[in-house]
């Protein structure tokens, strides 16, 4: 997370639901030697994030009892040129939006799976209405139930919620909004569009 201030200013319920519209993260614990992630789908819930995990990963062996755990929502993000704001004496920077979820993860029950690959499925499926939603009896019982035997349901129970919306709050409202309109055009990134516009209706430090 970015410690400038003027980028951490967002409260929980927007950060939950932020974290909530992209619903795919990168989930960080301590391993033996290093850091082991796992970029996984999820849904939350109150406080609390339920996902799933394959067997065989690194995270789901360690995590057979409570360990601690990080889940990093990474939204819209790009390079800004100095260039953009017309002014001088400006540098090169990145601005991003991202939350971190951290917590305990737990492994919750195999009798469990179901309920929770139900809810990740009608999560996503809602979201392509007008398509009919996907349900899970459309598949044979038998297959199905080998995948479900290859992966296990966990829950990250949240006890911390940071968040950086790098914006430009930093800036002036004139090289901001200025910085904002190029981006749009030439952004590198992704969703440049989406941060742009978050970048012309969020409130600068100094207008606060």
């Amino acid at each position: 997370m970015h410690p400038n201030p003027a980028f951490r200013g967002t409260d929980t319920i927007t950060a939950l639901s932020f974290a909530s519209s992209i619903g795919f993260g990168t989930l960080a614990v301590n391993g033996e030697d290093h850091p082991l992630l796992s970029h996984i789908p999820f849904v939350i819930d109150g406080d609390a994030a339920t996902l799933h995990l394959v067997r065989s990963n690194p995270i789901a062996r360690l995590a057979q009892g409570p360990v601690k755990a990080k889940l990093a929502i990474v939204g819209p993000h790009s390079y800004v040129s100095p260039d953009w704001y017309g002014a001088e004496d400006q540098v090169p920077t990145w601005n991003y939006v991202a939350v971190h979820l951290i917590g305990t993860l737990c492994p919750l029950a195999s009798g469990q799976l179901a309920d929770v690959l139900e809810d990740l499925s009608d999560e996503f499926e809602t979201r392509l209405l007008p398509k009919p939603v996907w349900k899970a009896t459309k598949m044979d019982p038998e297959a199905l139930g080998r995948m479900m035997r290859m992966i296990q349901p966990f829950r990250l129970d949240i006890d911390d919620v940071q968040s950086t919306f790098k914006l430009g709050q930093n800036k002036p409202d004139a090289m901001r909004q200025a910085a904002a309109s190029q981006l749009a055009k030439y952004g590198i990134g992704s969703e440049v569009e989406t941060l742009a516009a978050m970048m012309t209706t969020i409130q600068s430090e100094e207008s606060r």
